[in-house]
């Protein structure tokens, strides 16, 4: 093909409609009416001789053609972007901004203290948002810019979402140290609970829809057994919360346990199955790559978790660091 009936805002324009699938959205996104980035679809696709978009419902769908472009295109955006940035370092301390991030009251509870104020200690003016899992889908909010980050389980998330792994979650068992039932049957602290009796005794779960089955449910299925799950709540604190004053038992990630077994009076102990362990991720916008102070804000937040230990908390309870 020519070169010359190519520019670069036709390219801008076709990473957009790449990203957000919308004549709409893509406009927004760079700053065009829907007319012009229409009139820069048609060029587009008299260039490339392909049709590039088709229509299916509110949607503009990729043609094989269009995908094929999509992560060249993005990549040579990506380098036009950091050739033409400024010679400037970019200085967390002068940044006036405020984050949303998105995730469950582990984060809120584990991550989010300790990770504010190493924050304010160098960049006064970022503030924090942080909202429950429960609000709603991740790429949607995304795409609306009404969160900067999602720190989630493994999610199905658009192509245009970028992602990183923070660390794996497996699952310890909590009971309250009173539980009648293990200390009737001599299952100390740190020992597996048996099957049968696993199976037996009433469960709470977190649940964000309301749903009574989870991970471990589905674990216990491909065993053909079944367990007893009679309370469900919204955060995992409620669910420790309730354990340690009632009959229950409770999956929940192992270093949540570690950290509720040390201001509650709960025990931790082994789970008699494998539970696959969810690796827990951090999403965003891919346009959010570069952004400086946004690329900034990931790399503090991995260093945390990394100073956290999340991806290293795999011995007794009492080993774990406070938090």
């Amino acid at each position: 093909m020519n070169l010359n009936a190519l520019d670069l805002n036709l390219v801008r324009v076709l990473d957009a409609l790449l990203r957000e699938k919308s004549v709409t959205r893509a406009g927004e996104q760079i700053g065009l009416s829907q007319p012009a980035v229409s009139a820069a679809l048609n060029r587009l696709r008299h260039a490339l001789n392909d049709q590039l978009f088709v229509r299916r419902g509110n949607d503009m769908v990729p043609t094989p053609r269009a995908e094929s472009l999509a992560g060249p295109v993005r990549a040579a955006l990506r380098e036009i972007e950091r050739a033409f940035q400024p010679a400037t370092d970019f200085d967390p301390a002068r940044l006036e901004r405020t984050f949303t991030f998105m995730g469950a009251d582990f984060f809120s509870t584990l991550l989010m203290p300790p990770f504010a104020a190493r924050i304010a200690a160098v960049a006064p003016g970022i503030s924090f948002r942080f909202l429950d899992s429960a609000i709603g889908d991740v790429s949607k909010l995304l795409q609306e810019d009404l969160i900067d980050l999602a720190l989630e389980r493994p999610l199905e998330v658009a192509e245009w979402v970028s992602s990183v792994a923070l660390f794996d979650s497996p699952f310890a068992v909590i009971a309250a140290k009173a539980n009648a039932a293990l200390s009737k049957a001599g299952i100390a602290e740190g020992e597996q609970v048996p099957l049968d009796l696993f199976c037996a005794l009433p469960h709470a779960l977190r649940s964000i829809d309301g749903s009574m089955s989870g991970f471990t449910d589905d674990a216990l299925g491909r065993m053909g057994r079944t367990r007893r799950v009679t309370l469900a709540l919204p955060h995992f604190q409620a669910v420790a919360l309730a354990v340690a004053n009632g009959p229950y038992l409770a999956a929940v990630p192992r270093q949540f346990a570690a950290v509720a077994a040390k201001s509650l009076p709960l025990g931790v102990y082994r789970a008699p199955i494998s539970i696959p362990s969810p690796a827990v991720r951090m999403y965003w916008h891919a346009r959010r790559d570069d952004d400086p102070p946004h690329r900034w804000i990931r790399e503090q937040i991995l260093d945390e978790v990394g100073k956290l230990g999340f991806k290293d908390w795999d011995g007794p309870v009492s080993a774990y660091p406070a938090v």
